[in-house]
């Protein structure tokens, strides 16, 4: 399905008049939206309307025989006919339907949205959008599952984060806990022994550099922040301290609320989803909705689906393959798959070591699909990767 550039850019060439471009957005493809559980009826009022726009709804077979109360349902249709079957449901106040017009509307508002300015500290913002941007890790810890990550004390990680910028890093992620399946947590007093030096020495350094702070406690949060973070990546998703929503909406600091099942010590062991990418964006919802209430506006967020944190090879997988189903809450996308053991099965390369290859792979889907940011320990390769993934996209154009 084109880009909203793309389509522009067709249309200029076409000769047509550049305000028809909105229309034509509307019919530039179908659209499977999942809904649900709603009434059986209102489930069959969905599919009645839609069938009348030259769209679809899939059903429990059930539904139509009034045999199950409740359903699931997949809207299937053009932007233009969702938005007219939205537009219709404004008039059907009934079978729970006001509810579902008021997601479809949301879900279609945002699936417009493809740039963002997410604001930083100090008044200054990290444009995402159109371009994958990058972000380099830096780990300052003795025990991360990629040992070629390791840096230890402030000189090593300045030495990477001047190295990472070179290459054309746009955020630098600093981590002082490994969060690897399995791992036992460290001591607060010790995550901020390591963390605390590094990020003094980079902000002193590199004054201009967008400094994310890879943590789940509002303590070390709040102590990066007074040292110039700009940026809080919570691998829980505020799930885990409950300070932290308030901690980061004093900060001014933009917020990576990643989503987790279980912890870093039990997460991978049998991990099940009823439905794993509606409980993923269940949980976005649930988890900007507190983050609102803790004074964090939704401009400041970017959502993580959590490659490998409590998910197994196939949920990973169906994650990447279906990375648009993230779209619908209007918020950029971080993916940060480098070098795990995802990439190690697919590749049959046991060896972190052994896993770049794969790891360009995807970042060329994430760059192919449109994500904002990837989160990566080779900055320079990544970086080249996205450079000719974005001059095949511009070819033509």
């Amino acid at each position: 399905m084109w880009d909203p550039r793309e389509l522009q850019h067709r249309v200029k060439e076409v000769g047509a008049d550049l305000r028809s471009v909105p229309y034509f957005m509307r019919k530039r493809g179908v659209l499977c939206l999942r809904l649900g559980p709603v009434d059986f009826r209102a489930a069959n009022a969905l599919k009645q309307e839609l069938l009348a726009r030259g769209g679809d709804a899939v059903v429990h077979g059930g539904a139509i025989a009034g045999t199950v109360d409740r359903t699931r349902v997949i809207l299937m249709g053009t932007p233009g006919q969702l938005h007219s079957l939205q537009e219709k449901l404004a008039h059907m106040p009934y079978f729970g339907l006001e509810e579902v017009r008021s997601g479809l509307k949301a879900a279609l508002d945002n699936l417009d949205i493809s740039n963002w300015e997410v604001p930083l500290p100090g008044g200054r913002v990290l444009s995402l959008g159109r371009i994958t941007k990058v972000m380099g890790i830096i780990n300052l810890t003795p025990d991360s599952f990629f040992p070629g990550s390791r840096h230890q004390g402030p000189d090593g990680a300045l030495e990477t984060a001047e190295r990472m910028l070179s290459q054309g890093a746009h955020v630098l992620d600093l981590g002082a806990e490994s969060t690897r399946p399995g791992s036992d947590p460290v001591s607060p007093e010790e995550e901020l022994t390591r963390m605390l030096p590094p990020l003094r020495a980079i902000r002193r350094e590199f004054p201009e550099a967008v400094i994310s702070v890879d943590t789940y406690r509002s303590a070390t949060a709040r102590a990066c922040a007074a040292e110039g973070a700009d940026m809080v990546n919570d691998i829980s998703g505020l799930s885990f301290d409950p300070e932290m929503a308030r901690t980061v909406a004093d900060s001014g600091c933009a917020l990576v609320l990643m989503h987790i099942k279980g912890r870093p010590k039990d997460m991978q062991q049998n991990p099940t989803y009823r439905d794993l990418l509606g409980e993923i964006s269940d949980f976005f919802e649930r988890q900007m909705d507190l983050a609102e209430r803790g004074g964090i506006p939704r401009d400041r967020i970017i959502l993580d689906p959590g490659i490998g944190f409590g998910k197994t090879y196939q949920h990973n997988l169906e994650i990447l393959r279906q990375l648009e189903a993230f779209s619908t809450h209007g918020r950029p996308i971080l993916i940060g798959a480098s070098r795990k053991s995802t990439v190690g099965i697919a590749t049959d390369s046991k060896d972190p070591e052994d896993r770049l290859e794969g790891t360009l792979a995807i970042t060329s889907l994430c760059a192919m699909r449109g994500i904002a940011l990837v989160r990566v320990h080779d900055v320079e390769e990544n970086v080249k990767t996205i450079k000719m993934i974005e001059a095949v996209k511009e070819a033509g154009l």
